[in-house]
């Protein structure tokens, strides 16, 4: 499919780079939403997934994922929510296996890749609906697409979805992010990472390799000792190549949106695959000149962001 040339989004001056992108929506946007109702549901390995509920009483679900060490309750995802829920949706949130409230029992914590857990939720909640419609956000924008690819035309109900500031190719982009002018951001995410390695060795004694978390100077060394390993991949590199997304493009059957900024200082150059795109069906890629990561800050506050605009857009409308 061609790549959909919208020159519609233009950042505020005063982002005039991208880590300021990034960073600002992250640390300083506020969304003021209703409260959710909570929800837990078990998983088929004796695990739990914390759920957050946005009800209007309507036929139509939206379900988002979100990003690396992120959680239900980040600003991007209270403001994707709230979009959909203005706009007559029914919407679920989610937090990954170990980003709730509380730890998840079992060893493994969540990864690029579990979408297993993803499964369990689109199955739980979208029984009771007639359409249901998924939203990801990076590290969540991976697990989207990959599912959607693995899942092919099994689920009936799916008709749509967006993936947004995704690393399509988790190899390249973990080399990006690790890279010096990013170290801000990789130092940010080890930290909370190495912090949860501990609390989960509490919980199992002698079953993670605590003594390596001194040799963990970027997420590809993390990926190496614990998230490849601890879910069953020999290295990194295995898990990198086993779970980016971009080897499941071809497979998906639904329209879906992916919206990753030109300067998006997360994401390799492998990330904007202008060839493959024009070579898919169903998957549309859109490629703004700025947005940052996870950003795509309006010019004015009152208004929506603008991959909240976008999903809405494709979602509701089309192209």
């Amino acid at each position: 499919m061609p790549l959909i040339q919208n020159l519609n989004y233009s950042r505020p001056k005063w982002l005039f780079n991208s880590h300021l992108e990034t960073i600002y929506p992250a640390l300083f946007r506020k969304v003021v939403f209703r409260n959710p109702e909570k929800e837990r549901i078990n998983t088929p390995d004796g695990d739990f997934l914390e759920l957050d509920w946005y009800k209007n009483g309507k036929d139509k679900l939206l379900i988002i994922s979100h990003g690396l060490e992120g959680n239900s309750e980040r600003a991007y995802m209270l403001g994707m929510a709230k979009s959909f829920y203005e706009n007559q949706f029914d919407v679920l949130t989610w937090n990954f296996r170990g980003c709730g409230e509380r730890m998840n029992e079992q060893l493994i914590f969540y990864h690029s890749g579990a979408t297993y857990d993803l499964d369990a939720v689109v199955s739980h909640a979208g029984k009771n609906y007639k359409e249901v419609y998924l939203v990801g956000f990076s590290l969540g924008g991976n697990l989207t697409l990959k599912f959607l690819g693995e899942k092919k035309s099994d689920l009936p109900k799916l008709k749509k979805a967006v993936a947004i500031s995704v690393p399509l190719h988790l190899g390249s982009s973990s080399e990006k992010i690790s890279s010096p002018e990013n170290t801000l951001y990789s130092k940010r995410f080890l930290r909370t990472l190495k912090e949860k390695v501990i609390l989960k060795s509490q919980a199992h004694p002698g079953q993670m390799p605590i003594d390596a978390l001194k040799n963990i100077k970027t997420l590809a060394d993390f990926d190496d000792y614990f998230t490849g390993p601890l879910h069953g991949f020999a290295d990194a590199q295995e898990y990198y190549e086993v779970n980016s997304s971009i080897f499941f493009l071809d497979q998906i059957k639904i329209p879906t949106l992916i919206l990753n900024a030109q300067n998006d200082p997360f994401l390799s150059e492998n990330c904007y695959p202008n060839e493959l795109a024009e070579s898919l069906d169903q998957v549309f890629f859109e490629y703004p000149k700025h947005g940052g990561h996870v950003g795509f800050t309006p010019k004015d506050s009152n208004h929506s962001y603008y991959s909240e605009q976008r999903a809405i857009e494709f979602i509701t409308k089309g192209f």
